[in-house]
């Protein structure tokens, strides 16, 4: 107990501590000119303290705060934290003197501190900050992962109980965290610092060797809290020959890159000693799952739920019902009268034998039926069997059609016509909106959203979820059937509802923001949920969706039209907040497309120079939310959005620079390399671009958006050059080091080097994907991980593509001379598709050159 109370009072101390703090900055910041740029990265660094022990001291505050071990342990740093604060404040605290100096008019103010001395404050609040992190990541998470009760949760229990429970994760698309890999890593690393103690020690030195970590790339994380970890222990002293980990719902994973990179993180999972790994993954078997587990090879053993033989499902569901019929029987016959009560025997062999083989292979269809047949306010359980066996004897339909259609019909049964039409309307509103939701929502917001008034109190902010997805198919699926009143398309009504929500809920600064350069990353998080709830954030992030999916009405243009014409800043606003700028762009091009076939070319107009103003200013707009406003006074004067919001230009811009009329024809300036870049060269699906620099990396980006989708480092010299493998899905990079480097461009991960005998500044992919051409000679591409050129390949012209070195006199194919330059054709731009070379002059001329590759193979000397 004196512990929780030292944790909690230091909390405190530190929060306020921090608040003087930034208090004081500000005030330097104010009077001090000449030390600017030291203010304000310790005013940052502190405020991002304050933030995090802020969510900290809410998490500790909360009914299950005792139980939160990872975030009890941090004492050590919030005690290092709260000196480093005390000594920052007083320092900057004015003295007497000073105070003194004022009143005759002397600068009161001069900064106390060097700037290697404001470095040193800010390592040692940037390590502290990291612990605390960690641990509010793993606590977090905890809480969820609590709440859960899956199959795979069954399994972690029991390994628990056996000891030999490692860690364990559960993916559930569209919820914070739990649908991609921000706090992966960080749970798997808490569970096995608390479940292997031998692992703790290395975890928590990893921590402290770079309190950042948990910010870092997911393969450098799982790299440092878990595999290094691991090894280290593996490599001294275990209690226990093994350790288990299960990942549930990986299906549930948003990106599919992601769900590779998983798999293939836990393939390497392989240690010398006697320490075994074992992995459970539960997943429906989508494509990108499956093509996940086929990266991997033999590393994994599978048991495929639709591959098991018919026999055995029959068998397990027939248990299934049997049980739950046998309850169902015993629950009516406590309550019923002695003339109403069900047989002993019931339903009888006969009925679940007719059941059973109507339900295999689909145990959604015995729970449906079990669920059905259990609802006293239908009937008694024997009248809703019957209905039920009804369906089921005719043969006809589907497996949906057997499972729902008997729920559907009781629902309008011997009802008037205006009561029919009352519940259908209700069951497509409430129902269909579910059903139709992007993302799910609570209870709360899903009636705030549809505007229609809560009668059910309890677990209003819980998620409301589909039990399971085959409903969705069923109920849209519903055309020319019996029940077709029931078929879901509700996006137009959910598209109208959203633009409502956001008319009401946004505006300019939403989350008032103290000043107009404050980074998204800055904002707390709790500010966020309160300034935009769950409903405004659901109506940002998928009107468009709905506007574009849904049935079109003809009054549709003019209201998507008046909405952005008076909240599109707002809008892209509360998207950067939400770090969905990129979301954003996606909604203004499926708009786009949505209005190629429409009249209303004042919205096409609007829409197509929102994409422009977006796209020119992404990377500030992700960054910092309120410089949309500013991005206002550099915009062409003639472009739509410029003209719509000319009084959204801040005020504090009291003179306006003078701008072009309309746009150029640079669609993206990507910036991020430290140094010249040698090589740029887009992917062959047109969707990423890669760069190659002097600073020795490879850059992906986005080529819609110029977003940096990845970093690459390895190389020891600067990169010369960087091409696509055909299929986009490989990177390979050339360098002053004399290496090659193949990448996967989803992940970054390096997949293999090729060491060659001299620099290497032109290659290129052959199209088979299975070797590379160089200035140095065409490689094979063995597959391992290092592996040294040795003599080249035959070169083939039918398999080899062309090159040319842009810094030499020749053009060359497969490393050998093949066509001499005149000297106004060197050293300039050279670009090459297939047998086509294109070389820029410096003279300004574009040269074109076709090589016949069948006529050259002809020469014996090549």
């Amino acid at each position: 107990m004196a512990e929780a109370l030292g944790i909690a009072s230091s909390i405190i101390a530190v929060v306020d501590l921090s608040a003087k703090v930034l208090s004081l900055c500000l005030q330097y910041s104010r009077e001090v000119k000449n030390a600017k740029d030291d203010i304000d990265r310790l005013h940052n660094e502190v405020a991002a303290f304050q933030n995090t022990t802020e969510k900290l001291e809410t998490l500790l505050k909360e009914p299950h705060g005792r139980e939160l071990k990872a975030s009890r342990q941090l004492l050590s740093s919030i005690e290092d934290a709260h000196s480093t604060l005390e000594q920052l404040k007083h320092r900057l605290r004015p003295s007497t003197h000073r105070k003194a100096m004022s009143r005759f008019g002397a600068r009161a103010f001069k900064w106390p501190f060097e700037s290697k001395d404001i470095e040193r404050a800010i390592q040692n609040l940037e390590r502290c900050r990291g612990s605390i992190s960690l641990a509010l990541n793993i606590d977090q998470m905890q809480v969820k992962l609590e709440q859960e009760n899956r199959p795979s949760r069954t399994v972690a229990h029991s390994r628990s109980k056996q000891g030999d429970l490692g860690a364990s994760f559960f993916f559930k698309r569209g919820e914070v965290d739990r649908g991609n890999l921000s706090k992966f890593v960080s749970t798997v690393a808490r569970c096995l610092a608390w479940g292997t103690p031998a692992v703790a020690p290395y975890i928590r030195s990893a921590v402290n060797a770079d309190p950042a970590i948990v910010d870092k790339a997911v393969r450098e994380q799982f790299e440092k809290l878990v595999r290094e970890p691991l090894s280290k222990a593996t490599a001294t002293s275990l209690s226990r020959p093994s350790v288990s980990i299960v990942v549930d719902a990986l299906d549930e994973c948003e990106k599919d890159a992601d769900i590779k990179l998983i798999l293939q993180l836990f393939s390497n999972l392989r240690f010398a000693g006697p320490l075994r790994v074992r992995v459970l993954v539960t997943s429906r078997p989508e494509l990108p799952v499956r093509l996940g587990f086929s990266s991997i090879g033999n590393a994994h053993q599978d048991l495929i739920l639709h591959k098991i033989p018919l026999p055995i499902i029959e068998h397990d569901i027939s248990v299934f019902l049997r049980h739950e019929f046998a309850n169902i029987r015993n629950n009516f016959n406590t309550d019923a009268v002695e003339e109403l009560k069900l047989p002993m025997d019931w339903p009888g062999e006969a009925n679940l034998g007719k059941l059973t083989r109507a339900a295999v292979p689909l145990f959604i269809f015995a729970a449906t039926l079990c669920r059905f047949t259990n609802d006293r306010y239908l009937g008694s359980p024997d009248e809703l069997l019957q209905r039920v066996l009804k369906v089921a004897g005719t043969g006809q339909g589907s497996k949906l059609d057997m499972t729902y259609s008997p729920v559907l019909r009781q629902q309008v049964l011997n009802r008037s016509g205006s009561e029919r039409l009352d519940i259908i309307e209700s069951f497509r509103l409430i129902v269909g909106t579910i059903v139709t939701l992007a993302n799910p929502l609570s209870m709360r917001a899903l009636a705030l959203l549809l505007d229609v008034h809560i009668n059910i109190p309890d677990t209003l902010d819980g998620p409301v979820r589909l039990l399971h997805l085959s409903i969705r198919d069923y109920l849209v699926g519903l055309e020319k059937r019996e029940l077709v009143e029931f078929r879901v398309d509700e996006n137009q009504c959910l598209a109208k509802h959203c633009l409502r929500i956001m008319r009401g809920g946004l505006r300019k600064n939403i989350c008032g923001l103290s000043f107009p350069g404050m980074c998204r990353s800055a904002v707390d998080l709790e500010q966020l949920e309160k300034s935009m709830p769950s409903q405004v954030q659901y109506a940002c992030m998928h009107w468009a969706y709905h506007q574009t999916q849904g049935d079109s009405r003809p009054n549709d243009d003019k209201e998507v039209y008046d909405f952005l014409a008076t909240h599109f800043l707002h809008w892209v606003e509360a998207m950067s907040l939400l770090g969905r700028v990129k979301e954003c762009l996606d909604s203004l091009r499926s708009l786009t497309r949505w209005l190629k076939n429409r009249e209303d070319s004042r919205l096409s107009t609007f829409v197509a120079d929102a994409v422009r103003f977006v796209q020119n200013y992404f990377s500030i707009i992700a960054e910092a939310p309120l410089q949309i406003y500013g991005c206002l006074a550099f915009t062409p004067s003639k472009s739509v959005v410029s003209r719509t919001f000319q009084h959204a230009i801040p005020r504090w811009i009291s003179t306006l620079p003078k701008v072009e009329e309309r746009w150029d024809a640079c669609l993206l300036t990507l910036e991020g390399h430290s140094d010249w870049v040698n090589s740029v060269v887009f992917s062959h699906d047109s969707k990423k671009v890669a760069s190659g620099s002097v600073d020795k990396t490879i850059r992906i980006w986005d080529a819609e958006t110029g977003e940096c989708e990845r970093v690459l480092e390895g190389h020891s010299s600067d990169v010369r050059s960087v091409v696509f493998s055909h299929d986009s899905k490989k990177v390979a990079s050339g360098s002053y080091d004399e290496t090659i480097r193949i990448w996967d461009a989803e992940t970054g991960e390096c997949d293999g080097i090729v060491l060659v005998d001299g620099y290497v500044d032109v290659l290129s992919f052959t199209p088979d994907g299975h070797g590379i051409v160089t200035n140095r000679g065409v490689f094979p591409l063995t597959g391992g991980s290092q592996s040294h050129a040795g003599s080249a390949m035959p070169w083939q012209s039918s398999d080899t593509p062309m090159l040319a070195c842009a810094d030499s006199t020749w053009v060359m194919a497969a490393g050998k001379d093949l066509l001499w330059l005149p000297p106004e054709c060197r050293n300039g731009q050279v670009a090459v598709s297939g047998s086509t070379v294109v070389i820029g002059c410096r003279s300004g001329r574009v040269v074109f050159l076709r090589i016949s590759m069948a006529d050259v193979e002809q020469w014996t000397d090549i």
